[in-house]
């Protein structure tokens, strides 16, 4: 429950989306022009029928003072933008890129951060015994400090799921975050979150993701997080977590597990490194994949584990983790299993 203040500094920063935001229920809200929003509370998304705003024009001025008031500038030189305002997560893009006009994407942060247990009665790992073995799975890697790599497509819950898995890490553990824009909301003691810049108008000031993961390393962090991995900033993640620093974790988009492969291979060629160098650093830096889905009735939960491992001809492929079975003498030795190779 947000409290009185922090109402009111929402209300000041979102000002007419502010009273949609109110509702504990919205998790997405997406302005498409002037005359159009669209709301998820959860379940899809629904038209709000009472939304209005007076014209382009002020819509855009709206956009841009929303935007700075996040520390950031937009204009016709940097028309698209993301940015972190009151712990939520903003996206724009003005016209006449945003051909309908200005549009505004927003990703409510939850108030409250839901631990593992939460997430588990929520639905996330299933039901019955097959659910108890695919949070032990995850609360395994989580003791033995294996490099965690949580993949999904768009709002499947992969920050909410890191946040969680992050928050069950030893509280002794210091743990350093870097992120585009900073929305992992981490409950555990000792947390350092490092975002990154974009130039100011002249081009210059700003400062990469993958600068940050090298300057992290300066900062002897315990567990090293990438809050989403999306450019050459892979290059020193997988750099990093081959050189003794387990307990790393980041997010990845992809459509299923056996999409993996080729999503880090993809990234790795921004940075500049071929398909059999990036199967090799992958292979060595990360000793766990976990993927999400979003169902049809919008419920997220955890498809599948699996490993990475290397083809006949040096190239990644991710070998799905058969759920160990449920005994309290077992404790799943994640990044050995053997398991299938998907293609």
């Amino acid at each position: 429950m947000l409290s009185l203040p922090d109402i009111a500094r929402r209300a000041e920063a979102f000002g007419p989306l502010a009273r949609y935001l109110d509702d504990p229920r919205v998790t997405d809200l997406f302005v498409n022009g002037h005359s159009e929003l669209w709301l998820d509370h959860g379940a899809g998304l629904e038209p709000a029928d009472d939304w209005s705003c007076p014209s382009e024009q002020h819509l855009r001025d709206f956009a841009v003072r929303l935007v700075a008031r996040g520390g950031r500038h937009i204009d016709e030189a940097a028309p698209c933008v993301d940015v972190e305002l009151e712990g939520t997560r903003v996206h724009v893009v003005l016209p006449p890129v945003a051909v309908g006009g200005t549009c505004i994407s927003v990703r409510v942060a939850r108030s409250v951060r839901p631990s593992l247990d939460e997430l588990d009665r929520a639905g996330l790992f299933g039901a019955g015994s097959r659910g108890t073995r695919r949070r032990s799975v995850l609360e395994a890697a989580v003791r033995a400090r294996t490099n965690l790599l949580v993949t999904g497509a768009g709002g499947s819950g992969k920050t909410t799921l890191l946040a969680a898995v992050l928050a069950a890490s030893d509280p002794r553990e210091r743990i350093v975050v870097i992120e585009d824009v900073a929305e992992l909301r981490i409950s555990h003691p000792h947390v350092v979150t490092l975002e990154s810049r974009q130039p100011n108008l002249e081009g210059a000031g700003g400062v990469a993701a993958a600068e940050l993961v090298r300057q992290a390393l300066r900062m002897r962090p315990d567990r090293l997080v990438v809050g989403e991995c999306r450019g050459a900033e892979i290059r020193e993640l997988l750099a990093a977590l081959n050189t003794g620093h387990d307990g790393g974790a980041g997010t990845l988009h992809a459509n299923a597990l056996a999409d993996v492969p080729a999503r880090l291979e993809a990234l790795g060629a921004l940075a500049g490194l071929d398909a059999v160098a990036v199967a090799r650093q992958a292979v060595s830096a990360i000793g766990l994949v976990c993927h999400l889905r979003r169902t049809s009735a919008a419920v997220r939960e955890v498809e599948g584990y699996g490993t990475l491992a290397l083809d006949p001809r040096d190239r990644l492929v991710v070998r799905e983790l058969e759920l160990p079975e449920p005994g309290p003498e077992r404790d799943p030795e994640v990044a050995r299993s053997p398991g299938k190779a998907l293609a």
